[in-house]
């Protein structure tokens, strides 16, 4: 279950103080989580999402190349054990402003559009994560066009 996850961020991550540092830490554990469970929904490995994943956690967070293996991997060890979405994005919404939560379905649009074919479970996953922190449908579709024009 997410209770693991949770745990994690209220121990380690989210303070009391709550700072910048702090807030951003767990933006980038979400957003590595969430990207890594949309790379699992159509059933194949692709290199492409994978590089696509990789390119999305180190510019946007400006991580090196070690930092963003090692948040996929801590990542990854924490979604084994999930069960739904619901108390990862609750997390999201708690802490994070609109915009951060723009970065994250946006970065799940150029994941999914990595290997140029976009599959139903991947939109559906990306839609469900949108409604759960609360992102306009026009901000998801918005983000979707803008990600497929590139």
């Amino acid at each position: 279950m997410l209770s693991s996850i949770k745990a994690f961020f209220e121990e380690h991550i989210l303070v009391a103080d709550e700072s910048a540092d702090n807030k951003q830490h767990a933006l980038q554990l979400a957003t590595a989580a969430l990207l890594i469970e949309l790379m699992r929904m159509d059933d194949h490995y692709h290199e492409q999402e994978q590089a696509a994943l990789l390119v999305q956690l180190k510019t946007r967070f400006n991580l090196s190349d070690k930092e963003a293996d090692t948040l996929v991997e801590l990542a990854s060890s924490e979604l084994k054990q999930s069960t739904d979405y619901f108390q990862f994005t609750s997390l999201i919404n708690q802490h994070f402003e609109y915009e951060e939560k723009l970065g994250i379905i946006e970065a799940m649009w150029e994941v999914a559009f990595a290997d140029d074919d976009l599959d139903i479970d991947e939109e559906y996953l990306i839609r469900k994560v949108s409604d759960l922190i609360y992102v306009s449908h026009s901000d998801f579709i918005a983000t979707k066009l803008k990600v497929k024009k590139q």
